[in-house]
């Protein structure tokens, strides 16, 4: 979710219509897939620790998320600052742990009767219909238009945010959300990333330069993440029953 401080970035920095980097996406789109590729083999990991060490994986998640979150905030500075040699590795092992994070609900997926692999597989396929979209639209949005739908997608993370935090400090309770608001917020959550995806192809043209590939790359990396998991839920939640 750390994507809420992209968007108000994107907004203060978006100011015109001028391009500035009409070629960063496709200098990102290297790196994007790169990420996506570790994402993968970290959240292989993360299922193979799952699977023959179940004790073990809570604590070490609880780790992974806290060196996960050190780790935007350093790359991200580091890269906006144009230091690609020393973000790179940063950022690769931000998407290796990103990927252990998500074996989580990878996990639930397949445990869940009527999701399974064909439902992450599904889950993966959105994203990349989502993205062949969002180029489209994203790209040929007016300045009033992207704008508008900028500021609109960004407050609507941000409500998302507290939301599955509320849902995080409930749970600790033993409170659970039940599953019709379960799908609500899933299918919410779809709705805010993939306005996001179309959003990163009018912002981050306008917001970096062609050789500030990495923090776009990371931009659209966050977008597709956090895609990815709200179809997951959406999946589990819709093939779960009170």
């Amino acid at each position: 979710m750390s994507s809420t401080s992209n968007f108000r970035e994107a907004i203060r920095q978006a100011k015109t219509s001028a391009i500035v980097g009409p070629n960063v996406i496709a200098n990102a789109l290297p790196y994007l897939g790169g990420g996506l590729v570790l994402t993968a083999l970290g959240t292989y990991g993360g299922l193979s620790v799952i699977r023959a060490n179940p004790g073990l994986f809570f604590p070490t998640f609880i780790g992974a998320v806290i060196l996960e979150l050190i780790l935007f905030f350093v790359a991200m500075n580091v890269a906006e600052k144009g230091n690609n040699r020393v973000a790179l590795p940063l950022l690769a092992t931000y998407s290796l742990l990103t990927g252990y994070t998500l074996s989580g609900i990878v996990f639930m997926a397949l445990r869940t009767q009527g999701v399974g692999i064909a439902g992450v597989g599904f889950a993966a396929l959105g994203c990349g219909v989502t993205f062949i979209a969002a180029r489209q639209i994203g790209s040929n949005l007016s300045e009033q238009d992207g704008m508008a739908l900028t500021k609109t997608v960004s407050l609507g993370v941000i409500a998302l945010v507290v939301v599955c935090l509320a849902q995080f400090l409930f749970a600790l309770f033993g409170i659970y959300t039940p599953t019709w608001l379960e799908i609500a917020i899933s299918g919410i959550g779809v709705c805010l990333f993939v306005g996001a995806a179309v959003v990163d192809f009018y912002v981050l043209p306008r917001t970096y330069r062609n050789d500030q590939y990495l923090p776009a790359a990371l931009s659209m990396y966050l977008t597709y993440i956090n895609l990815f998991i709200f179809i997951l839920r959406l999946l589990i939640a819709l093939n779960s029953r009170d």
